[in-house]
């Protein structure tokens, strides 16, 4: 008996075969992406599965996870627990009695999901010049006589950042031990990043890449989770970190060189015990990479205290924490808020519970400034960001833009006159859910003076934004801010 089969029936099997594969795809989508997830970003990946079903279910295989592989956070689990254990009584703070009556409940928030203790008589300063900032890490370089710890997520090795390499160089040739971490995909996205890692191999180095994505040998996550921290400590006596990358500050693009854009930092150099805190995130890293624990550097020892009696707190953040850490950190300092909180992040994409702080704070009376860059660097961050502007400016924050050609990649703020904090961390769903940063908490009066010397200059530097004149964007920008918002939620 011979059956027949025409071209109807085939296309019709086809059809019939998508159209299940289609609804499959929607109701696996509908019970397996909203499952501790946001709804902001659950909402956002089942609108791309239900327009693009099999496109959208693919991408949500390759990045929709941002969380780690499951050993390297309990890895991050066993040395926060012994961080808590081998610190438990060490804080050595400032008279209380002149806190701010919120402070307690921060750093008690911060010691339970990071693990890192408060620590006073420390001193801080801040470097806001890119070439400075550099010349003071390559000087801290050079007096180096026992070991120096190198963490970047960009490290290039350029004209630039010659003499910082020279330092090190020189510092292994006289027995100091020198590591360098570096973001494997960040750095190798950059001009010279094979030529970076033979210098370091010539100069005896050893180097290890944070979070590889390097499937053929073993090493794979969800590609886009990066180690963003910025950190050098050396001798565990002095200790720099910020928003500044190792590299020339147009990022030796030619496209940022062609329009003429630089990147403005801003640094701080510390001194103190809370250095051995900032030893202790480098320690964690390199164990979690290497599989070698430098315990001696994981445990924050206290030192000799210094003149200017800071209180400070490292707080680590990332997808190896079951919570967001820099995220709850920023919220409570804004609810707890007084009188000003001052807002610096070149990539300012809230989500609805900063919203909603921000809002609260100029509703209870409190004065808020956003500073942000006029031109952008990354394009959908950058129309993400500006699709918040109307309800920012409406709730009544002042919105200065830091005039072309510099992009402004500071990251830090200030609450009323106690509090101050910088780190690697934006303020954008990224950086609280898919980036490793580090954070700095300081209180003190002297230390958020010169934070306020640093905004009144970007204050200078940049023209207020108006409801007036934000009002009469163009349609088309409109349209693209919104769509660039849709997509930042995708996480």
């Amino acid at each position: 008996m011979t059956i027949d089969i025409t071209t109807t029936q085939v296309t019709a099997v086809v059809a019939a075969a998508i159209i299940v594969i289609d609804i499959v795809i929607r109701v696996i989508a509908v019970i397996v992406v909203p499952r501790n997830r946001r709804p902001t970003a659950g909402m956002a990946w089942l609108l791309a599965i239900f327009f693009f079903p099999v496109l959208g279910g693919l991408f949500f295989l390759l990045i929709g996870n941002p969380k780690l592989p499951k050993r390297r956070r309990e890895k991050q689990a066993e040395v926060d627990e012994y961080i808590r254990e081998s610190t438990h009584g060490i804080e050595r703070v400032s008279d209380s009695s002149i806190w701010p009556a919120w402070f307690d409940g921060v750093v008690r928030l911060n010691r339970t999901l990071g693990a890192m203790p408060l620590i006073g008589s420390n001193s801080a300063g801040l470097i806001g010049d890119y070439q400075g900032s550099l010349d003071a890490m390559t000087e801290a370089i050079r007096s180096a006589e026992r070991y120096v710890h190198v963490e970047f997520y960009i490290f290039a090795y350029d004209r630039t950042t010659a003499p910082f390499f020279d330092a090190l160089g020189d510092a292994v040739a006289r027995g100091v031990e020198v590591r360098v971490l570096l973001d494997h995909i960040a750095s190798l996205r950059v001009k010279g990043y094979r030529k970076t890692l033979r210098r370091l191999d010539a100069m005896g180095v050893r180097w290890q890449l944070m979070l590889p994505v390097q499937p053929l040998k073993g090493r794979y996550q969800r590609p886009d989770l990066r180690n963003h921290r910025k950190i050098l400590v050396v001798d565990g006596e002095v200790g720099f970190l910020g928003s500044q990358n190792i590299i020339d500050r147009s990022y030796n693009k030619r496209s940022n060189i062609r329009r003429g854009l630089k990147w403005k930092e801003l640094v701080a150099r510390v001194e103190g015990p809370i250095v051995s805190g900032l030893e202790a995130i480098f320690a964690t890293d390199w164990y979690l990479e290497t599989g070698e624990a430098p315990l001696r550097e994981i445990v924050p020892l206290g030192q000799e205290g210094e003149a200017q009696d800071l209180d400070c707190q490292v707080v680590p953040s990332g997808p190896g924490y079951t919570n967001e850490n820099n995220l709850k950190l920023f919220l409570a300092l804004m609810y707890a808020a007084r009188e000003r909180i001052i807002l610096t992040s070149p990539y300012f994409v809230p989500d609805e519970a900063m919203l909603r702080a921000i809002s609260g704070a100029t509703q209870r009376g409190v004065h808020v400034e956003l500073f942000v860059s006029e031109l952008g660097d990354q394009a959908l961050v950058y129309h993400a960001q500006r699709s918040y502007y109307e309800v920012l400016l409406r709730a009544g924050v002042r919105i200065y833009l830091y005039q072309a050609p510099y992009i402004l990649h500071s990251k830090h703020f200030t609450i009323d006159d106690d509090v101050a904090v910088i780190g690697s961390s934006n303020m954008d769903i990224r950086s609280f859910e898919l980036n490793m940063e580090v954070s700095l908490l300081v209180r003190g009066q002297s230390f958020v003076r010169e934070m306020r010397a640093v905004e009144d200059d970007y204050r200078r530097d940049s023209r207020e934004l108006t409801l007036d004149e934000w009002m009469r964007q163009p349609l088309r920008s409109t349209v693209l801010d919104n769509l660039a918002r849709l997509t930042s939620a995708l996480q």
